[in-house]
């Protein structure tokens, strides 16, 4: 395929506006591009909700290793347009860069990665293993998409998965923290701020939870030599309903960043007993909500699939490949729910622009992962 029709490709992913949404029409247009091989291309769609179809893509011999490969078809919101001097939805390309919302994160990643496997159908050549491509909707809000395509099995008995999510050619993420977002809902009642003693302040008790919870983190002390230590912030906190009621309701809400040394239920444990505790005090009547948790996703930078990618990467680029940690969640922490033992990375192009306006990717770069992924493809078929 010519870099032209490669770029080509790119920029009709970026032109479709799969703001947390619509990604449907991004799974059928990779679809479109595999229907020449049809007879030699498994397609298959898992619809989400109306609009939000999952795409799997499988190709090569079953017989052989398992090689998945996976992106997000979804973006998120271009934010302010008058910020940008491109338009985010019009693959522009000036000199070396091409711009447009996902241009980073991540539509070139999945681009790719479909490109390579076109390439590899195209060259008629067999091959010793089966790659499956794994599109996946919702990953901006929640991981959802894949979290699904595991639930149905289609991450089942993989050897190896390589997320382009935008690392750079130059890294290699083989560990990632996790995520776990909560709400705390404070019950009150309501009564006239002159007349407190008959009411009960929701915001009290969440500033009462707030303290304690701060001193309950100190326990969770482990420093993970490469992601750091646990995250624990607190980014919102309402409540009441008028300056002269005492609030019968009050929510705060967390983020927190994990590490493997504390896999989420021992949060939960942790969170919901403090939970409990405060509930058998007078007056106290707090809940607690979890919001698309995910877990960290452990790893060892001498990991076969690690070092074979370091090593094609560096041929492929001519630049010293490092493998690094993530303070990010991915895709990874789902897929790695599924049956199987597998190393997953996250190797693809990209720029520190995602989520930025005018983002962007260098094509040079993102040509380079087309050729990327069919060699490691190949050397990691023939690997024992």
């Amino acid at each position: 395929m010519e870099d032209k029709a490669k770029i080509a490709i790119l920029q009709k992913l970026i032109q479709i506006k799969s703001v947390n949404d619509n990604e449907a029409e991004v799974a059928a247009y990779i679809a479109s591009l595999f229907e020449p091989y049809g007879d030699r291309a498994k397609v298959e769609y898992l619809t989400f909700a109306p609009g939000r179809d999952n795409l799997i893509v499988t190709i090569g011999n079953d017989e052989g290793k398992r090689l998945g490969l996976s992106g997000h078809e979804d973006v998120v919101d271009p934010g302010d347009l008058s910020a940008w001097h491109h338009d985010p939805f019009g693959g522009e390309v000036e000199g070396d860069n091409l711009y447009g919302r996902g241009a980073s994160d991540m539509k070139s990643g999945l681009a790719a990665a479909t490109i390579a496997m076109l390439e590899l159908l195209e060259s008629g050549e067999p091959l010793k293993g089966s790659i499956r491509l794994l599109a996946t909707v919702g990953e901006e809000t929640g991981e959802y998409g894949a979290a699904q395509l595991t639930d149905a099995g289609y991450a089942d008995n993989l050897d190896g998965l390589v997320i382009a999510e935008p690392s750079g050619l130059d890294k290699i993420t083989y560990t990632a923290r996790g995520v776990i977002d909560y709400h705390l809902d404070s019950i009150g009642k309501a009564s006239h701020s002159a007349r407190p003693e008959k009411g009960i302040n929701a915001i009290d008790n969440v500033m009462v939870y707030y303290n304690e919870v701060n001193e309950l983190m100190k326990q969770f002390d482990k420093v993970d030599p490469v992601l750091g230590g646990l995250l624990h912030n607190v980014d919102l906190i309402s409540g009441g309903e008028q300056i002269n009621s005492i609030p019968a309701k009050a929510r705060l809400s967390a983020n927190m960043r994990t590490i493997p040394a504390y896999p989420n239920q021992v949060i939960y444990d942790a969170l919901e007993g403090l939970v409990a505790k405060l509930n058998d005090r007078p007056g106290f009547n707090l809940t607690l909500t979890y919001s698309y948790p995910e877990e960290a996703i452990p790893g060892r930078p001498d990991a076969p699939l690690v070092k074979l990618a370091q090593k094609i990467g560096h041929q492929i680029t001519g630049e010293k490949v490092t493998p690094v940690g993530s303070g990010g969640a991915n895709d990874g922490a789902e897929f790695l729910r599924a049956k199987g033992n597998f190393t997953s990375i996250v190797y693809g192009p990209g720029t520190d622009t995602s989520h930025e306006s005018d983002e962007y990717v260098d094509l040079p770069q993102f040509l380079n992962a087309t050729r990327l992924y069919q060699q490691l493809a190949l050397a990691f078929f023939e690997e024992d």
